[in-house]
């Protein structure tokens, strides 16, 4: 036998791998999609459940209940709910998505780390030779797929109601491009979250609470700054760079989406510094 065993062998005897895992363990990328697969299949399905609901409530909306809408909410997206794609720049993508995105980063991006910290299978999975720096960038990668499963089910729930709930005048360009950004949005939260457990060692719950009351801080600063005169703090939260280009109209905007990726790579470098350095264990 020889000294030096590939992932591939070394992955399938870990714990956990019997049976149908077994094929999805040639890598930690694979075998976090597999240990994931149902969660992640609630999240995309509920997503995109919720954004047809909405979506379709517009051909319902009357002027009325346009002007109904109260000054604080203008900051969120509410600025112009007669149009298609002003309706769903506010009750769709400007309110519950992308908060749902949001928490799908923190709770997932949670998991890959500290959870497996708090359990003792890091020490395990360590063990073999996998680096931590892999093992990070293949649990990013997964959580990756995780957001562009998302986003891929808001776009089909989109384009599956776009006629019958008159959203035509939308372009198929802008509803992809407001999905790309979706994925980015759900992508930078996550990293956050693997950021902070990988960099600090706290336990899952402390790492989820940080990280989506981050979430929800960023997403009230750009939704009120408007109100308080200060537009210039939109610039430091991501749901600027996710909707504040407005892509639903205009399309895809690539220096909002390269500021997204870069921030998402600054952490997943500062969090696999910070991991290779520090000692694991409880």
């Amino acid at each position: 036998m020889t000294a030096v065993r590939n992932d591939a062998v070394v992955l399938s005897a870990l714990p956990g791998t019997s049976g149908p895992s077994r094929a999805f363990s040639r890598s930690v990328y694979a075998k976090t999609l597999f240990d994931n697969r149902r969660v992640l299949t609630v999240w995309a399905l509920s997503t995109g459940l919720l954004a047809m609901a909405y979506a379709s409530f517009y051909p319902q909306l009357t002027s009325n209940a346009a002007d109904s809408v109260p000054e604080a909410m203008r900051g969120f997206g509410f600025n112009d709910l007669t149009s298609a794609a002003g309706y769903l720049q506010g009750a769709v993508f400007g309110l519950l998505v992308p908060l749902l995105a949001t928490f799908y980063g923190a709770a997932t991006g949670a998991r890959m780390v500290s959870a497996d910290e708090e359990s003792g299978y890091l020490d395990l999975l360590l063990a073999h030779p996998v680096s931590r720096t892999q093992l990070l960038l293949h649990r990013t990668a997964a959580l990756a797929t995780g957001a562009v499963l998302i986003a891929a089910t808001v776009l089909a729930a989109m384009l599956a109601v776009r006629t019958s709930a008159e959203l035509d005048p939308v372009p198929v360009g802008g509803f992809a491009a407001q999905a790309v950004n979706l994925a980015l949005l759900a992508l930078i939260f996550g990293a956050l979250a693997t950021a902070i457990g990988a960099a600090t060692g706290k336990g899952r719950a402390t790492v989820f609470g940080i990280t989506a009351g981050a979430g929800v801080l960023a997403y009230a600063l750009h939704g009120f700054a408007p109100q308080t005169g200060a537009d210039w703090l939109r610039h430091l939260t991501p749901f600027h760079y996710y909707i504040g280009g407005e892509p639903l109209r205009n399309g895809f905007q690539l220096a909002d989406a390269g500021v997204l990726t870069a921030v998402t790579a600054v952490l997943i470098g500062l969090g696999a510094w910070r991991f290779n350095r520090r000692d694991i264990g409880r």
